[in-house]
């Protein structure tokens, strides 16, 4: 039995490297169901920030590393199965959170789109180096604030620029730190893979 890694082919995301053609579905349907819950518990790595409603979490880093990695499809269902299952009530939101009624929501929303954006983007190969994984997590971040800014302020009643200061302003550092961890992580992955194969 090979243990050889499959080889890199243009077009692929790191998932399409794992063997088992024969039983695509059920890997796929693995993978969407472990991107969910990684990001349910990246989620509970939650660090509050004075004045604001929404935390510092592991969550944004986890929904971008599942879309790059899973790719487009397979990182919307990812995300889409996280955010309808705790809309439902499973407490894997940030700070055990869950429903639909926190102010935070809209991030989640905006980690849906962003992880299938950037799964597109990885499927043509915005993984593979350090600049374009850089502006790969940089327009992952924009679309998750995109979204979750605004309806932040829809949901609290803050002004718009009430929650650019509670909802964006504090967590740039943040991420772009965990940026430049992806810059790090996902381009040698894919060095090692091709050495490798």
């Amino acid at each position: 039995m090979s243990t050889a890694a499959a080889p890199v082919r243009s077009g692929a995301v790191l998932a399409d490297l794992l063997p088992a053609a024969r039983h695509r579905y059920a890997v796929d349907a693995a993978l969407v169901l472990g991107g969910a819950a990684l990001t349910g518990i990246a989620a509970q790595i939650a660090v509050p920030v004075p004045g604001s409603p929404v935390p510092v979490t592991g969550q944004t880093f986890a929904a971008l590393l599942i879309g790059t990695a899973l790719g487009a499809r397979r990182g919307f269902l990812s995300l889409a199965l996280y955010a309808l299952v705790g809309m439902a009530g499973m407490p894997w939101f940030a700070e055990a959170g869950s429903g639909w009624s926190m102010p935070s929501l809209g991030y989640v929303f905006g980690m849906l789109l962003a992880a299938t954006v950037v799964g597109a983007l990885a499927r043509r190969g915005g993984d593979r180096s350090v600049l374009r994984t850089a502006g790969t997590m940089v327009l992952g971040s924009a679309i998750i604030y995109a979204i979750g800014v605004p309806y932040l302020a829809l949901s609290t009643g803050m002004s718009m620029s009430a929650a650019v200061a509670a909802g964006l302003t504090p967590f740039l550092i943040g991420d772009a730190l965990k940026a430049a961890l992806a810059m790090g992580v996902l381009p040698a992955t894919w060095k090692l893979l091709r050495h490798r194969g």
